[in-house]
């Protein structure tokens, strides 16, 4: 059956499932041939093809390099990811993948920054149970998202991370500690800026949620608040000068990046296992 999304169109995920399987057929492959040309178990790849799985980005890769297709399966895994994202959260993401510019500040570790197993810890802390194979969609979709980290050109990040956010370990004291290391890692990347909102600074207008604005290559952009539970996007230019203003008087609480970037390499010292 093709799976559908909550629209009734055929999913992303399903097109890229079946080009899959026609690809392996039009190339005369047995799913262990493939399987011993790609280094991936049989079974995983038989799931990938009939869409009961969303692979991880170096996957596809490696599949295109044995079919010859270019970035065919890439972009179409590109586009699949999406379906694991709620409606609104999946627009933004449309405009966080063309954004050339970003601000954010986050009260937990953002996702563009997780190892795979601090996203792990996080999603499967959830209050709702989760299969085994969701978390792991899960985990797929929040990593493949860092792809845009790494884009040419990449976009101009700078991400303010209230101090709580480095405060909250996993109960893993080695996952934790190489979580802060990523992050202390991330701040000496040429694009992207971090600063530590700390907890002296007080009272401020965007407690309680994250904040996104993204600049698109036009000139145009948006802005995303998020709460625990909901997520709003702003495309009103009035309104996203409003949040623009708001995210402008939290980073002059925060500390400068150099003072940041020590601050971390600090808490990574002390937590070391």
């Amino acid at each position: 059956m093709v799976e559908r999304n909550s629209e009734g169109r055929e999913s992303a995920r399903g097109v890229l499932a079946g080009e899959l399987l026609r690809l392996r057929e039009a190339s005369g492959r047995s799913l262990a041939k493939l399987a011993g040309e790609t280094n991936y178990d049989r079974t995983y790849l038989n799931r990938l093809e009939t869409g009961e799985r969303l692979s991880k980005l170096p996957v596809m890769e490696a599949l295109d390099k044995v079919y010859g297709t270019g970035e065919l399966l890439v972009g179409l895994w590109k586009l699949a990811r999406l379906d694991a994202f709620k409606d609104k959260y999946r627009l933004f993401m449309r405009y966080e993948a063309k954004a050339t510019s970003m601000q954010k500040y986050e009260i937990v570790v953002p996702g563009l920054l997780q190892t795979e197993d601090y996203a792990r810890v996080v999603l499967s802390s959830a209050p709702a149970p989760i299969s085994p194979q969701e978390l792991e969609e899960s985990i797929a979709a929040r990593l493949g998202r860092q792809e845009l980290l790494n884009g040419s050109p990449a976009p101009s990040v700078r991400i303010i991370l209230d101090e709580s956010a480095l405060r909250r370990p996993a109960s893993d004291r080695k996952i934790w500690h190489d979580q802060l290391r990523r992050i202390a890692d991330a701040a000496d990347a040429p694009h992207l800026t971090i600063q530590v909102l700390p907890f002296a600074a007080g009272v401020h207008g965007l407690m309680g949620g994250a904040l996104s604005l993204l600049w698109m290559g036009d000139g145009s952009s948006v802005a995303y608040l998020e709460g625990n539970k909901s997520g709003e996007l702003f495309e009103e230019p009035g309104q996203v000068e409003r949040y623009r203003l708001a995210y402008d008087r939290l980073r002059d609480l925060a500390l400068a990046p150099p003072d940041s970037a020590a601050f971390i390499k600090q808490l990574v010292e002390d937590s070391k296992p």
